[in-house]
């Protein structure tokens, strides 16, 4: 994937544990958007195309041990390439901000600091299929872990295969995420993701109108 494509719109990655809420903001930040007249896709990982969508059910469903680690970050990426090359580049060359539910950060979390995989293996798999491709801002929305998992497993959409892992790996994944941002602090905000939707949703804007100026109150 080439990373001299010119770029007209802008990619914003939400990430984080299961149940921060990162549906619910993104929801609410696609209308803030196109109240300021952009074009905004909104989209998420793994899916976004009929082939992504098809490797997400083989991931979000079954036993827990179905999938070894690096397993799941070749489908991953298998998803992504698709993903990216269908419908993120296309969208930002025409100016269209995409809003994605999960990126490739969750595959260095999920696949690399909570199951443990080489994340030089990961980052090797990211050049090959991107190259230098990477979001313009990733907001990560951090939660609790007893209380993302509650929430998770209350909304009961049945794609519960990660909820179903054990404590200790979302622990793992939570600090996993919390790593990444403090290694990507250029790319990366923290959102507290436990105080109420607007609450969050204020946090998130003040962090999109000051890396991009643009005005959102």
């Amino acid at each position: 994937m080439s990373a001299t494509a010119e770029k007209k719109g802008k990619l914003i990655t939400f990430e984080g544990g299961e149940g921060g809420g990162k549906s619910t903001q993104i929801g609410l930040l696609t209308k803030a958007l196109k109240a300021r007249g952009l074009e905004v896709v909104r989209t998420r990982e793994p899916g976004g195309t009929p082939g992504g969508e098809k490797i997400r059910s083989l991931l979000v469903n079954g036993d827990i041990d179905l999938w070894k680690p690096l397993s799941e970050a070749l489908l991953n990426y298998a998803a992504r390439f698709e993903h990216v090359s269908r419908l993120i580049v296309p969208a930002l060359e025409r100016g269209a901000w995409v809003l994605s539910d999960r990126f490739s950060d969750s595959t260095l979390a999920y696949q690399g600091y909570a199951h443990a995989l080489d994340r030089e293996t990961i980052a090797r798999l990211h050049r090959l299929v991107l190259g230098a491709f990477e979001p313009d801002l990733t907001l990560i929305l951090d939660i609790p872990v007893d209380v993302g998992l509650a929430r998770a497993r209350a909304r009961g959409d049945g794609e519960d295969r990660y909820e179903r892992m054990e404590v200790s790996f979302h622990h793992r994944l939570r600090d996993g995420f919390l790593d990444i941002a403090r290694k990507n602090i250029a790319r990366c905000a923290i959102i507290d993701g436990e105080p109420g939707v607007d609450d969050v949703q204020r946090a998130i804007r003040a962090v999109v109108q000051s890396r991009f100026g643009i005005d959102l109150s």
